[in-house]
């Protein structure tokens, strides 16, 4: 098992690597002198050789991302050019709502497509899994800021009964967190739920079908044995891949549920660092984002040894 992820770390060390290359890359390709947006409407002079001198402005490419990288490894990614704060206090401030709103989004979707993709390929072409497919069809085509605007006229405008939009932290008040949480995470997790629902379907459709499945049956196993022990961890592998992809994009900040619902979590920052040409925000944000996605595939893998052992064994025995 530790051989396993050893060689899992080995291939992200060097992705994650030619990630920081183009994430520095694309930032220099932008248009615009950074040493001028930096120095702000007055512009003055010196100012303006004082931070080429900073930054290494002046410097060739390679010296300049050698300079960058050390500040990186030292958990510096600059300051925001709008509010002048830290980017990775930044960063840090708006991660425990990122991870919160994802989580409980993956917990809503799993709850919802396990058990209806489970029994849909049980009952294949019952009522049951038309029933399931349409709504797994509903939850895929219906945008989420018209659900999450939808939810709010109706549970929040008419009945009342959840706040419409807004964040408090769980450490102030965990009971008006969740209930200020609960609508944002449906409206990721349904739309999540469609995907892994279908998938978990096709999984168990072909696991059901295999010979092993059929030895199992004629063994005089229970039905419920055969399902949950036997055929449901191999059709896990497919959906597991599916949930880690999601997850990471759920980490890199849900743009426009975050804004219907103002929750302040990574895709309200980076749209806000878009639009005021907030460099160092957005380079900070894109790095973060794209390491959480390695660091969740890494995750997926050892979910893989965990299901099916034979993977941390290179496919032996």
């Amino acid at each position: 098992m530790w051989t396993y992820l050893f060689r899992r770390i080995m291939i992200a060390i060097p992705t994650l690597f030619l990630v920081s290359v183009m994430v520095f890359s694309i930032q220099r390709l932008l248009p615009g002198d950074p040493a001028l947006v930096l120095a702000g409407e007055e512009r003055d002079p010196e100012v303006i050789a004082y931070i080429r001198s900073k930054y290494h402005l002046n410097d060739p490419l390679p010296v300049q991302y050698y300079y960058w990288m050390l500040r990186l490894l030292q958990g510096d990614l600059g300051e925001s050019i709008r509010t002048k704060a830290p980017v990775t206090d930044v960063i840090l401030q708006k991660l425990p709502v990122t991870i919160e709103l994802a989580v409980l989004s993956m917990v809503i979707a799993l709850a919802i497509a396990l058990p209806a993709g489970v029994i849909s390929a049980i009952r294949k072409e019952s009522v049951f899994d038309y029933l399931a497919n349409v709504l797994a069809l509903s939850g895929l085509s219906i945008p989420n800021f018209w659900l999450g605007i939808m939810l709010i006229l109706l549970v929040s405008v008419r009945l009342g009964w959840l706040p419409a939009s807004g964040y408090v932290s769980p450490l102030e008040d965990l009971g008006e967190n969740l209930r200020r949480m609960l609508m944002p995470a449906f409206v990721l997790g349904s739309g999540l739920a469609a995907a892994l629902m279908r998938q978990t379907r096709s999984a168990m459709l072909e696991v059901l079908h295999s010979d092993y499945i059929r030895t199992a049956r004629a063994k005089g196993l229970r039905e419920r044995i055969v399902v949950y022990r036997h055929a449901l961890r191999n059709a896990l592998i497919p959906v597991v891949t599916l949930a880690g992809l999601q997850l990471g994009a759920l980490l890199s900040g849900a743009v426009i549920t975050e804004q219907v619902f103002t929750i302040p979590g990574f895709g309200k920052l980076i749209v806000d660092a878009v639009f005021n040409r907030d460099y160092p925000m957005v380079q900070g944000v894109v790095l973060f984002t794209a390491t959480a996605y390695i660091l969740v595939n890494l995750l997926v893998d050892l979910a893989y040894a965990w299901i099916n052992p034979r993977i941390r064994l290179g496919g032996k025995g």
